[in-house]
């Protein structure tokens, strides 16, 4: 049985830096949302910071009001460790490792990861083998590989309450512990002296984190102990220590440990080693210092993380500022991640090129962190956002094999290198495959994806109370009030449904807040609590706060009304993309999967197309959410929903083909070019899955057009492209500054020097071309690529090249379009037949064609 789901309500949202999380929000925007915090905002007479206070028992028309964020100014009482003075109090703390357990999708995702690569990787890495690893044997060598693994292991053991994998978990910890020397260094000795004679600080920071989840789940008092000798032995070191490495980038996640110490001994040493590691480290406060992917993942919150110590707002600031730096110049596509492919790259920020899955995790964590830090719903829902739309995607339906990107588009995953500049990386990185060498980092480090997220689903609030943050089906275990243990039974298939039950269990009456997280998309919630309805005031992104007396079995149930809506991302050719509430769909690619290497158990996959996925989306300009159907279909029980068959949430959305539109010589998708696109092709319907279904993907579509104003697109292909630059960057559409090209994606012949080359695009269907304008790079003063000596303009006609007529001249200036005219020709293809001058290359930083 197939049931419609609501249909569409929301208009098109045109504004990617909204608050639903995408980025490119304004600085002044972003910065007006994180001071809300101390807004007044009463109701019924209650004192600001209690404003959503509502006695709902026993009250006919009892409502709340959105509270577009939480503070706490450190007057209230909670059953769990607070931050200490002159510490900043958090308005949401996180619970004990195992007070949350998953059931339903959630709890399927990680039962795949316990058979999978996360649960089992200790068979198959060699970094993992406990007799050879130095973190236990400190002759040996070690470095992030174990501690990255251990995280993601230990907290799926708590979640899951596997007893194997705790048992695995004990057996490392007590081995790790058992190597602390007297001045409080502890795993591999080479580590001491690695980074120019002084200590490689930074694959001690995850297994900080390891230890501390271990105490809090076993209650083991040894870790505490070693985390104060190893705090001092940070603190003798010199200034220079903390900028050095990854370290410099990442100190923020040593500064939560030192906290999380901090809080519990007051020892104030402890925050001078937070002083003095703030003033070392790489500086994000100022601007953005290092743009590898996982370093501004992990990196951008330490400003904020300093503001709990300091204070000041412009580090609480910093980080908002960060964050819409990288979203703003990055992040222009769906699925919450960014450009990042290794290193972020001036002039690659198209959807193909993806986010790599160690980035994809951190940026969670960093989300889960800053939500609590700031009681601010849009970390929760750019959290959200990767979780269910970009993470499943980053490994294989059975969790079996991870690659090292996941891109907003991508049409094929190879096991052969890109040799043309796609990605920062020239190696394979699109293949599923075990990759303990191969992509190292990210195998080992995905793992506290879902356990985290598990555990950030509910945390404690700074009252007293509980915090519904991440809905999924979970029951929480937790003390309210003075201490007082209750259990809420969380019902529910959302994200794949708007509807989220709670179901209270206490052995007595208690009265404790509990809070609710709406997102930015949902337009107009409701709320009934023990069978009577709230009404709930304000709108937006927020919480509102159930404050009353709960007596055992009170429900209570949330909807969340998911409307679709089409996306517009202006600043990225003006692409769409199509949500439904936190849910951004993909066209439905067939799914071609082929083992090439591996073994049943552990295979190597790649993926290619069966069906077409050069698709536009032909939608109106006004009301274009309209023309998407959404449904929910009926699925086996148990079925993954991350799969595109058993995927519960489906659409269909009216395209055309965009003939120009394709992949390149390495089989990657085409970068798309400005929009809307035009197209001769018929209308059709294609379907769409969510993204988190599609391991192929195209998420961000061209809008397309048939009239003949619209961009006819191309595909650009050269006689020689330089490993390192692309070929693609001719149709990009933007205007370069000069001729040198700094910090332009680009195409250049070196190191042919001297030679005759051509430069041409496909059409891929009869257009009237009738001018072009030329880019051309040059670096003189600065490399050996210059203008060419000459150039002459083709078209194709019957599979010949003929030379256009009437050409106004081929111009050769410097750091300016060469505009050449003719007479209006019919043809499929245009191509540049040019010749480098005597000793020196050349290429073509940007190719303008006026083609209709």
């Amino acid at each position: 049985m197939v049931e419609q789901l609501s249909s569409p309500m929301v208009t098109s949202s045109t504004d990617p830096g909204g608050p639903e999380g995408g980025g490119g929000v304004p600085r002044r925007a972003v910065l007006q949302l994180g001071a809300v915090a101390g807004a007044a905002l009463a109701v019924s007479g209650l004192p600001a910071g209690r404003a959503s206070a509502a006695t709902v028992e026993g009250a006919a028309a009892a409502s709340v009001q959105i509270l577009p964020t939480v503070s706490a100014d450190g007057s209230g009482t909670t059953p769990y460790t607070q931050h200490r003075a002159p510490l900043r109090a958090a308005p949401f703390l996180p619970l004990p490792p195992g007070a949350v357990r998953a059931g339903g999708w959630l709890r399927q995702q990680l039962d795949l990861q316990l058979d999978g690569m996360n649960g089992r990787y200790d068979e198959v890495s060699d970094y993992l083998d406990y007799d050879s690893c130095g973190w236990v044997h400190p002759a040996k060598a070690g470095w992030e590989e174990l501690p990255y693994w251990l995280r993601g292991f230990g907290d799926l053991g708590y979640v899951t309450g596997d007893a194997g994998v705790l048992e695995r978990t004990e057996k490392w910890i007590t081995g790790i512990m058992a190597t602390q020397t007297s001045d409080g260094w502890f795993g591999p000795t080479s580590l001491r002296t690695s980074l120019e004679g002084g200590p490689d600080f930074w694959p001690g920071m995850p297994l900080l984190a390891a230890l501390r989840s271990w105490h809090e789940y076993s209650g083991d008092d040894a870790v505490p102990d070693l985390m104060e000798k190893f705090f001092r032995f940070q603190s003798t070191q010199p200034d220079a220590v903390f900028g050095r490495s990854w370290a410099a980038q990442r100190w923020g996640d040593n500064i939560d440990s030192i906290y999380w110490l901090y809080d519990r001994t007051g020892d104030s040493w402890l925050l001078d080693l937070v002083d003095k590691i703030h003033a070392g480290m790489a500086d994000y406060v100022s601007g953005m210092p290092n743009w590898h992917n996982v370093n501004v993942s992990q990196g951008f919150r330490e400003p904020l993380q300093y503001w709990l110590r300091s204070g000041q707002d412009r580090h609480h600031d910093a980080t908002y500022a960060r964050y819409a730096q990288i979203m703003g110049g990055f992040g222009q596509f769906p699925g919450g991640g960014f450009a990042g492919d290794e290193n972020v790259r001036q002039g690659y920020s198209d959807p193909r090129q993806g986010f790599e899955t160690c980035g994809i995790v951190e940026l969670m964590h960093s989300h889960e962190m800053l939500a609590r830090m700031t009681g601010d719903p849009a970390w929760a829902d750019r959290c959200e956002d990767l979780a269910i739309n970009s993470l499943p995607a980053a490994f294989d339906p059975q969790q079996r094999a991870i690659h090292y990107v996941t891109s907003a588009n991508s049409t094929r995953l190879r096991s052969a290198a890109q040799t043309m500049g796609q990605f920062d990386n020239t190696w394979a990185m699109q293949s599923y495959m075990t990759g303990v060498h191969n992509y190292r980092c990210c195998p080992h480090n995905y793992g506290m994806g879902w356990p985290y997220y598990v555990e950030e689903s509910w945390l404690a609030s700074h009252d007293g109370g509980l915090v519904a943050s991440l809905y999924a089906p979970t029951t929480v275990e937790a003390k309210v009030a003075s201490g007082q243990s209750v259990t809420i039974e969380e019902r529910t298939s959302y994200p794949f449904d708007e509807t989220v039950e709670l179901r209270v269990g206490t052995s007595k009456d208690v009265a404790f807040p509990l809070y609710l997280r709406i997102p930015a998309w949902a337009g107009s919630p409701s709320i009934t609590v023990a069978g009577r309805r709230v009404r709930v005031t304000g709108s937006g992104a927020g919480y509102v706060r159930l404050d009353r007396t709960w007596h055992d079995g009170d429900v209570v149930t949330l909807r969340l009304p998911m409307s679709t809506s089409v996306r517009e991302w202006p600043d990225n050719q003006d692409s769409v993309s199509v949500q439904h509430g936190p849910v951004t769909f993909s066209l439905a690619i067939g799914e071609l999967s082929t083992r090439y290497d591996g073994s049943e158990q552990w295979p190597e996959l790649t993926a290619d197309p069966t069906s077409p996925w050069n698709y536009g989306l032909d939608l109106p300009s006004r009301h274009p959410e309209r023309e998407i159907k959404v449904r929910r279909r009926s699925v086996p029980s148990g079925a993954n929903p991350f799969v595109p068959a058993t995927t519960p949430l489906v659409a269909t959305a009216p395209a055309r083909l965009v003939p120009g539109w394709r992949e390149d010589a390495d089989d990657v998708v085409g970068v798309l070019q400005p929009g809307p696109a035009r197209t001769t092709a018929s209308r059709t319907t294609v379907d769409l899955v969510p993204l988190g279904a599609a391991r192929l993907r195209i998420s961000s579509f061209p809008r397309v057009s048939t009239d003949r104003s619209a961009h006819a697109w191309a595909a650009p292909t050269a006689s020689w492209c330089f490993g390192s630059d692309d070929v693609n960057a001719i149709g990009l559409g933007d205007e370069p500054s000069s001729s040198l090209g700094e910090n332009l994606a680009r195409h250049s012949f070196w190191p042919h020097v001297g030679t005759s080359e051509w430069v041409q695009y496909d059409f891929g269907q009869q257009v009237e071309a009738r001018a072009v304008e030329l880019y051309w790079f040059d670096d003189t003063g600065d490399g050996q690529c210059r203008v060419p000596a000459s150039w002459q303009l083709f078209s194709r006609q019957d599979d010949a090249w003929v030379p256009v007529s009437g050409a106004s001249g081929y111009g050769t200036a410097r750091s300016r379009f060469n505009r050449v005219s003719f007479r209006a020709v019919r043809t499929d293809a245009l191509r540049i037949q040019l010749q480098l001058q005597p000793g020196v290359s050349g290429g073509v930083l940007r190719w303008r064609y006026d083609a209709r």
